[in-house]
């Protein structure tokens, strides 16, 4: 998310997808390949030992490597040559036996992901846990819902941030059950060069990434990444819907909430910008534009796309950073959001209770027509503790 991307993605998450991360999930790759191999019986230990000693990636110049990978399209090609030359020989021809390019990048892909969702999980914790304390303290805290930005009826910021809280939750529960896959297929989905030991080798391959084990290689069928995009697609949505709530009740004229310390404008004194909202805004447009770039990428043709695979890898990358950045930045927000419970109710118009004048309910001020709002309210309450 070059420039200025530290304002957007957290020091950890921007570690978290770097180059030098992908570079050591290749390696990862690498070795996990080895050492499966190993204990299939098919390379000896001998080899599999020197190969993983190899498989550090201080060792290696990450950029001479990208700048090398540009006539074979991928960082795989010189990555391997280098490590065969770290391993030196008689171990050499141990490095990368049996793999494709496609392998170890797709398998450093999941081991990107996995740290990098571990990341947001924590952002998400924190924005659910604020969420939370937002529903429970303004539960009876009356305002107007607002439908085509317009005043509708009465209802409670506490239902309001419930509706946040549930989002969030589903959010989550997402993210929990994503399937990381390994990637194991050979030159072209059959593992041939392994003889009859392809399936353990790709089970034991499984095994040492502490990845999922898939049916098949899924080289041209780009579900796990799919599955990913959704997931981050769903979670950056909620997250934009949130700031985008909060940017609107911030406004000067309506003033029902404001953000903590910050937001600062370099020219007029007097604002105190929703920053983090505003953030958090942005980062999810970065995050859906990406992760439609994943979606383009899952027509691929026969068993090797021509450019959709090799779209996947910034893509990927971006929706993570950004998915990472809005979670973030919206769980700032919610932990410093000051909300004004006398400027909600004042805000209020009569015209709010017209449609229970139309159904001849007998209400004579807001509070009197908030339905089923508390029991709500209670109910995303209950899911969040339990």
């Amino acid at each position: 998310m070059n420039p200025f991307s530290a304002i957007f993605v957290p020091d950890e998450l921007a570690e978290a997808v770097s180059e030098r991360a992908w570079f050591a999930a290749l390696l990862e790759a690498e070795r996990a390949l080895v050492n499966a191999q190993a204990l299939a019986g098919t390379v000896d230990a001998a080899a599999a030992a020197a190969v993983s000693e190899a498989c550090e990636v201080d060792r290696y110049d990450l950029a001479a490597l990208v700048e090398q990978g540009r006539s074979s399209g991928n960082p795989v090609v010189p990555l391997v040559r280098a490590l065969r030359e770290q391993v030196g020989e008689p171990h050499a021809a141990a490095v990368h036996r049996g793999a494709t390019s496609q392998d170890i990048l797709d398998s450093a892909a999941m081991l990107v992901a996995r740290d990098a969702l571990r990341i947001v999980d924590g952002a998400l914790s924190r924005a659910v846990d604020a969420c939370a304390r937002q529903a429970e303290d303004h539960r009876d805290t009356v305002m107007a819902a607002r439908t085509l930005l317009q005043q509708a009826v009465p209802t409670t910021f506490g239902a309001k941030a419930a509706s946040w809280l549930v989002g969030l939750l589903d959010a989550r529960y997402t993210l929990e059950r994503l399937g990381l896959w390994a990637q194991l297929g050979g030159a072209a989905g059959t593992l041939a060069s392994f003889g009859d030991q392809g399936p353990e080798v790709l089970r034991l391959y499984a095994v040492e990434l502490d990845l999922g084990e898939p049916q098949l290689p899924w080289h041209t069928i780009r579900t796990p990444i799919a599955w990913i995009a959704g997931a981050l697609a769903l979670t950056a949505g909620v997250a934009g819907k949130i700031a985008r709530d909060i940017v609107l009740l911030a406004q000067t004229e309506v003033g029902e909430v404001s953000e903590g310390p910050g937001g600062e404008s370099s020219a007029m004194p007097h604002k105190q910008n929703p920053t983090a909202a505003v953030l958090a805004s942005a980062c999810e447009r970065h995050a859906r534009a990406n992760c439609g770039v994943l979606f383009e990428s899952m027509a691929a043709e026969h068993e090797r796309a021509a450019g959709a695979w090799h779209a996947e890898w910034h893509a990927l990358t971006t929706a993570l950073a950004a998915t990472g950045g809005a979670v973030d930045a919206v769980a700032r927000s919610l932990e410093s959001l000051q909300v004004d419970a006398q400027r909600m109710r004042d805000n209020i118009v009569p015209d709010t209770l017209s449609e229970a004048e139309a159904l001849g309910v007998d209400v004579s001020q807001p509070e009197d027509y908030l339905g089923a709002a508390g029991v709500f309210v209670d109910r995303a309450l209950a899911r969040y503790r339990s």
